[in-house]
């Protein structure tokens, strides 16, 4: 050929690879920037199938992903990792088709381009470990919120029986879960954290607590000083999803957590502009914050935006069944009935809440959860009743707190936290005549207090990973509480166990119609308030602000936080007004 020819040919090709290379890494206009938010605590665990907060699940949520994901406007179920699926007419089986391009971050175990690619056995291998105990001979949380029953061969799998979990196989970019039976949910629970995949290589290759996945930001540095300690993600550039116009994702650069758990320092980094958003203003300032800087909310275009969205989040103390004062149910319904809601949540949270907890473990956030019978569940529920708390304590076998001595209340310090607390033990001291120790830790140590009964009332929360009340009613399942009393007993911390509870349960997460399950949930639910493990206090509903040029930020019910499309940009008063005007 003539060297003419072979010049001309060479630069077409350049050309072509230069024009594919520029159209994968196609950039929005105002891509790139840095987001940083505050959370109360640090994540307990940075390995997903261990996740059982909402700390370090938010984390997670940014650096590994699912099959599937959740739209952070509509909730909605979205592709992810998986392109695309399909179920089958019984509801049993579901078959996912891989992308081809899905890439884990850079990682030294990871030797080449091919081994950096995500491959059906990566998916396969992720829930292998899920579903296996861990060194301490525990179940994880894959195995005791996604797979335990339903996942076929799961069961046999974690209990030694079998070298793989027979209802997982895959082949090339196939992957298909045969099930026990149809769960509504399930697609819901490939998209929680404990669903999400990591790379066999890495975990294999001894690095198992790395931080490597496949999400649109990469971890890579924490920090600490005297006030804070924080955590710096930044950009994958070789994240697979680009928006409707071909650009890639994400837009930000770098996306930073702030673990600070006083919300007054939190506030006033928000004022500074140290972070971005805040999520539950302190109590002490609401009404500073909401009426004293209103051309802050109210300008055209605003400064600030504030959003006070129901959360399906339930605040509850519960009783360590294993206490055996707990044993009697008229004990917890005394407890119950010895608590004034409103007082806490009108004294104490300044109406930054829902609802007080006057219903279940399961939050009134009707919207979301439409059908589901909270007016029956709500009738079930507990009021302010001294009296009849102290008839039920006096039919227990302890007259005004005679005899049951001391009760050691165990919480996570912060602001709110502390503060309920001391409202309770005074409560409790008032009404049943009973003296209640508050016992402040860490989040972890109270996790860690809680799982092995180390208390006697726990201060707990709960955030929906999918919209159900599945998802809190898990908590309770009797079939969640070990074997062996002395190991931990991470979903069902109270280690409550009650047949016809359970039963409705099972009906529920067995039922084919979307009705009767939530029919079986609410009957469930109504066991529970029979026989309470639990005191349900309030259902969150904070305040969040954000500043404006914050965009494409959603807030939610599921408290959901996805960072794939927000993006930094001042709005002009002309495009402010123009989107006004469209959105009416």
């Amino acid at each position: 050929m003539p060297l003419l020819k072979r010049i001309t040919l060479l630069l077409v090709v350049s050309l072509v690879l230069f024009s594919c290379s520029e159209d994968e890494r196609k950039e929005f206009e105002h891509a790139g920037g840095k987001i940083t938010m505050a959370l109360d605590n640090q994540p307990t665990t940075y390995i997903p199938q261990k996740v059982g907060d909402f700390y370090s699940a938010t984390v997670l949520s940014q650096i590994t992903e699912g099959l599937v994901g959740i739209d952070p406007k509509s909730l909605e179920i979205v592709p992810r990792i998986a392109s695309s699926w399909k179920q089958s007419s019984d509801g049993k089986t579901f078959t996912f088709y891989l992308r081809k391009n899905v890439k884990f971050h850079k990682h030294k175990a990871l030797k080449s381009e091919k081994d950096r690619l995500l491959t059906a056995e990566d998916v396969i291998r992720s829930f292998e470990i899920g579903c296996a105990k861990d060194s301490k001979g525990e179940p994880l949380a894959t195995y005791s919120l996604v797979c335990k029953s339903l996942v076929k061969g799961a069961d046999a799998f974690y209990n030694g029986e079998a070298s793989s979990i027979s209802g997982i196989v895959g082949k090339g970019n196939k992957v298909t879960f045969h099930l026990t039976y149809s769960d509504h949910n399930f697609l819901y629970k490939l998209a929680q954290v404990n669903s999400h995949i990591i790379s066999r290589k890495v975990v294999d290759g001894g690095y198992a607590g790395d931080v490597i996945g496949t999400g649109p930001f990469m971890y890579k540095k924490e920090k600490s000083n005297s006030d804070y300690k924080s955590l710096l993600l930044v950009r994958n550039t070789d994240y697979y999803l680009k928006d409707d116009k071909g650009n890639a994702l994400p837009y930000l650069d770098e996306l930073e957590f702030v673990f600070q758990s006083r919300k007054m320092a939190q506030l006033e980094m928000f004022e500074n502009r140290s972070i971005d958003l805040i999520k539950g203003i302190p109590t002490s300032q609401i009404t500073k914050m909401m009426q004293g800087r209103l051309e802050d909310f109210n300008g055209k275009p605003p400064k600030l935006i504030l959003d006070d969205n129901p959360l399906l989040e339930s605040n509850y103390y519960l009783f360590n069944m294993q206490d055996e004062r707990f044993a009697d149910p008229k004990v917890r319904m005394a407890f119950n009935y010895a608590i004034n809601k409103e007082i806490i949540g009108s004294d104490i949270l300044r109406n930054q809440i829902n609802e007080v907890g006057l219903y279940g473990i399961t939050p009134p956030v009707r919207r979301t959860l439409k059908g589901y019978d909270f007016k029956g569940i709500g009738e079930s529920g507990y009021d302010y009743d001294p009296e009849k708390a102290r008839k039920l304590l006096a039919e227990a076998g302890y007259p005004n707190g005679e005899g049951f001595g001391t009760v050691r209340l165990r919480y996570n310090i912060n602001d709110i936290h502390s503060a309920v607390a001391d409202e309770f033990s005074k409560q409790i001291r008032s009404v049943l005549n009973i003296n209640v120790n508050i016992d402040g830790s860490t989040f972890e140590q109270l996790i860690s207090d809680a799982e092995t009964g180390n208390g006697d009332i726990f201060r707990l929360g709960w955030s929906a990973d999918y919209p159900s009340p599945e998802s809190f009613l898990v908590n309770f399942y009797g079939k969640n509480i070990p074997d062996n009393p002395n190991e931990p007993s991470k979903v069902n911390k109270s280690r409550y166990k009650n047949p016809v509870f359970d039963e409705f349960y099972e009906r529920a997460t067995g039922t084919k119609k979307q009705t009767d399950q939530l029919k079986f949930f609410a009957k469930a639910e109504k066991v529970l308030l029979s026989d309470p493990p639990l005191i349900p206090l309030w259902y969150s509903g904070d305040y969040a602000i954000i500043y404006s040029d914050v965009r494409n930020f959603h807030f939610n019910s599921l408290n959901y936080l996805d960072f794939t499309y927000v993006y930094k940009k001042k709005w002009t008063k002309e495009e402010f007004l123009k989107k006004h005007v469209g959105d009416k």
